[in-house]
């Protein structure tokens, strides 16, 4: 009871400061707060506002774009901004891939901090005890648990190579286990009378956001060792839905999409699709041609560093098909010349520009109910780092998916891997077993022939 009092005093000082804090708001944030309807406002009115933070766009560019209304300002800004990430993104993919996994740890462990950032300054004023010493301490325990189990798969010989490493591995479970049962008896032990609910809410808070940001930032690291191709391309599309819909949007949006983000409309919508599909299969054919993009990345154990160096598979090789004859005759074509890959590319593009922008959806409904405009202010024009991946999290998990259902197939390396670390007697087993195997299909005699 004392804990509802204490709420419904905060509710009561929000709704007396709301009247004025909405004449000092900028005119977008206006226009999304009153496209809430009554009920939302009523629902939300419990909640504490996060404060807004300052413009922080560089003064350079307030000076250069003075002379512009908002819209066209905001419209350079971020068109400024854009190009300037697609640069760095360029520059870190040639890089190689060390960096691209240490950048998108880099992104996980920022995007964590934006959303526990808005937990905090929405409860502080309760001054709940060890909760963000709590949130980071979760965050390490994820991470050590999902890339222990990365560098175990994809650094196997090297593993077995060092004593720690081995015995790291051997019990890598049970320590990222022992870990998290230390950091929820810290939780318990934290527990305060007045603030029970509060705290439950945290603890929830922290563990929906790791789901959200570290299990979908360790699926994109997956994804990168399948080939640098399926990570570039999935996340290039996303950064293509998102360019050409707001272009659309900007010039030709009249029909608004969904509530939930009262600037995005139909015609933003349908034209980043189309746009997103023909330049899905563009960059597809582009980086097919090229090992460096298509190859698994690997660990050379030999030189103690990766490599991205192989015989590309069928589904990186020009192969014809025949045209549709509804395509047949508007082309007059029979037959078009392209990379597997390609058809692969249009599922991926489909789902970025059709699925994709729930992600941001999704965002979008998160800072309404928190009555923000972004998670932070990092990127001037843009918002926080989280608000460029929202959408880019929910592809990684497809792009995973996808490769799992209709691309991988058994990994002869990491058989041979776990035949290495069996025992002698387990290997000779599994040796007999083969041979026998072998034989009775006719393929031993001609294998030695061979030889």
């Amino acid at each position: 009871m004392t804990e509802l009092r204490h709420r419904g005093r905060d509710a009561d000082l929000t709704s007396q400061q709301q009247p004025s804090e909405d004449k000092g708001s900028d005119g977008e944030l206006r226009g999304e707060k009153d496209g809430m309807s009554d009920s939302e406002s009523k629902v939300d009115s419990g909640v504490p506002e996060v404060p807004v933070p300052p413009d922080d766009t560089p003064e350079v560019l307030n000076k250069a774009l003075s002379g512009l209304s908002s819209r066209w300002k905001n419209w350079w800004v971020r068109g400024i901004l854009t190009l300037a990430m697609i640069f760095f993104f360029f520059f870190i993919v040639y890089l190689g891939p060390i960096v691209l996994m240490i950048i998108v740890l880099c992104v996980q462990i920022k995007c964590f901090q934006e959303i526990i950032t808005i937990g905090y300054s929405v409860y502080h004023s309760y001054d709940l005890p060890w909760f963000r010493t709590l949130s980071w301490y979760f965050l390490l325990c994820v991470n050590y648990f999902f890339y222990g189990e990365t560098v175990t798969d994809y650094f196997f010989t090297l593993v077995q190579r060092e004593e720690p490493l081995r015995i790291l591995s051997r019990y890598h479970r049970f320590i990222s286990f022992a870990l998290y049962v230390i950091g929820f008896c810290m939780f318990v032990l934290s527990l305060v009378k007045k603030h029970y609910r509060l705290q439950f809410y945290m603890f929830g808070w922290t563990h929906v956001t790791l789901l959200i940001v570290v299990t979908q930032s360790h699926l994109i690291i997956h994804n990168l060792f399948e080939g640098m191709i399926w990570f570039i391309v999935p996340i290039s599309c996303v950064i293509c839905n998102d360019i050409m819909a707001y272009m659309f949007g900007f010039f030709f949006g009249r029909t608004p999409l969904i509530k939930l983000s009262p600037k995005k409309t139909w015609e933003g919508f349908i034209g980043g699709f189309f746009s997103t599909i023909v330049f899905g299969i563009l960059l597809s054919y582009v980086m097919a041609g090229y090992r460096y993009f298509v190859c698994p990345v690997e660990f050379n154990n030999d030189s103690n560093s990766f490599q991205v160096d192989c015989e590309p598979s069928e589904l990186f090789q020009l192969q014809d098909y025949v045209l549709p004859s509804v395509l047949e005759s508007a082309t007059g074509w029979t037959t078009v010349r392209l990379y597997p890959f390609q058809i692969h590319s249009i599922a991926l593009s489909s789902f970025a520009s059709i699925v994709g922008p729930f992600g941001g959806f999704f965002a979008s409904g998160f800072k309404r109910a928190f009555k923000i405009k972004d998670f932070a202010n990092t990127i001037p024009g843009h918002g926080g780092i989280m608000d460029r991946f929202d959408c880019q999290y929910l592809m990684a998990t497809f792009v995973n998916v996808y490769i799992a259902s209709f691309i991988r197939g058994p990994n002869p390396t990491k058989v041979i891997q776990q035949l290495l670390a069996l025992r002698i007697d387990q290997q000779l087993h599994i040796f007999n077993s083969l041979k026998a195997h072998l034989a009775e299909k006719d393929l031993l005699p001609a294998a030695e022939e061979l030889a």
